[in-house]
């Protein structure tokens, strides 16, 4: 099929480029010409693992290309998915202010179509939001839904360091639609990725899937922290406790893994615009309120294990993405570690292998080392965030106080352990 993209963030260019890779015809829209040219010039604007090999591959075969012009896309596709960003307001609640003007968009672009367009929220929106596009194009376009165009959500359930393989292999689909023949080509569309595909009788129950899912396993990440921070005081190892608790096929061992807490574009964002639209019915969300509150305080935790083995003045960061496979810091548990280390007037040595150049936009001023070597051997204390393949050498931290939050170190000898949480 001809597939338009609006947005090439982490959702849309991935979503693009693996439409593109079953052999789709894609257009990527976006505003920015810079990220425009770099597609076009086979260049991915933001680093996802197995993303710069697969988009030179597509954009060579002809299959993708990106433009800055919404319309001419619209009317050269059979399908527009959107996939801008929603980022938080102040209360939490999700801006919805670039889904609208997108709608608006492809309304002025399918006023001159004569053939059935089917419109495809990518984006994560609150219950009600995709339904709510249908007036603002009917209204901008002059056509009738369910017989010019349709409307459609379909969530996406991407995880970031293996955003490819997740799109391409997926444990499910799910779309929503009141309208039977946008559903039927949505399931065309993803035919080629899986069987799976679970149809939903409305936009607003596709968009609670997605808010559920992540809130869910927001929920367990925050639990397996306290407990593991029950653990520490009783000396008692959490990692092997929740071994055997993800044996119970009723739990399974995914996302039982204690740390510093968990970050990204999607957890910390849909769990606070989740409790906004509870708010909106006067409904108070105490589980997920509480579930943030647990989050928040987990970084400081490993400060406070830091200062109590007596922090010293050359400290080593490593890891500044909240997970391996990606260069994204929002929300990473390394950004209040840091700050709350320049509070005590330590020098700070960082290294990423992918998220340095975001981080120097926050902390330009703490020094960037070349490599996690660099790092350790200028510092007399190291804490591990994130958990990157390269740390995982035991030999780089011999003779130095390292703060493990990931329990990646395992041959302990000579060296001065504190386990964050054991």
């Amino acid at each position: 099929m001809n597939i338009s993209i609006i947005g090439t963030g982490y959702v849309g260019l991935v979503a693009g480029v693996c439409f593109a890779k079953k052999g789709n015809n894609v257009l990527c829209v976006d505003v920015i010409q810079e990220k425009v040219d770099k597609i076009n010039n086979r260049f991915a604007p933001i680093y996802e693992h197995g993303l710069p090999e697969l988009l030179k591959q597509v954009v060579e075969s002809g299959h993708l290309s990106a433009t800055t012009d919404l319309k001419n896309a619209v009317i050269n596709s059979q399908i527009t998915f959107i996939a801008v960003g929603t980022p938080p307001r102040e209360d939490g609640s999700a801006n919805l202010d670039y889904i609208y003007e997108a709608a608006r968009g492809i309304a002025e672009a399918i006023k001159s179509k004569n053939s059935y367009h089917v419109v495809v929220v990518k984006s994560t929106v609150s219950p009600g939001t995709t339904r709510s596009l249908i007036p603002i194009i009917e209204q901008g376009s002059g056509k009738k839904h369910g017989v010019d165009f349709g409307v459609a959500m379909n969530p996406e359930f991407l995880k970031e360091g293996v955003a490819i393989d997740d799109f391409m292999y997926p444990d499910r689909v799910v779309v929503g639609s009141t309208d039977k023949k946008a559903l039927e080509i949505l399931t065309e569309v993803y035919k080629p990725f899986t069987q799976n595909i679970v149809k939903m009788s409305t936009p607003d129950t596709a968009e609670m899937v997605k808010y559920s899912s992540n809130a869910l396993l927001a929920t367990k990440i925050s639990f397996v922290n306290e407990i593991g921070d029950l653990c520490k005081r009783l000396g008692i190892d959490v990692y092997e406790v929740m071994k055997a608790v993800g044996m119970d096929h009723r739990i399974g061992p995914h996302f039982l893994e204690a740390g510093p807490g968990f970050g990204g574009s999607c957890f910390p964002k849909d769990v606070h615009a989740l409790i906004a639209k509870a708010n909106e019915f006067g409904f108070d969300a105490k589980l997920l309120k509480t579930v943030l509150e647990v989050n928040r305080l987990q970084p400081y935790y490993a400060v406070n294990l830091a200062k109590k083995k007596g922090l010293r003045q050359n400290i080593a960061i490593l890891g500044l993405a909240f997970k391996p496979g990606t260069d994204d810091i929002r929300d990473t548990p390394a950004i209040p570690i840091i700050e709350e280390l320049l509070k005590e007037g330590k020098h700070v040595i960082a290294y990423d292998p992918e998220a340095m150049e975001n981080t120097k936009k926050i902390f330009p001023n703490i020094e960037y080392a070349k490599s996690a070597k660099e790092a350790v051997d200028k510092a007399e204390m190291v804490i591990i965030v994130t958990h990157w393949d390269e740390f995982k050498n035991d030999s780089l931290y011999r003779g130095k106080v390292v703060i493990d939050c990931r329990d990646i170190i395992k041959d302990k000898s000579n060296i001065d352990y504190e386990g964050l949480c054991w």
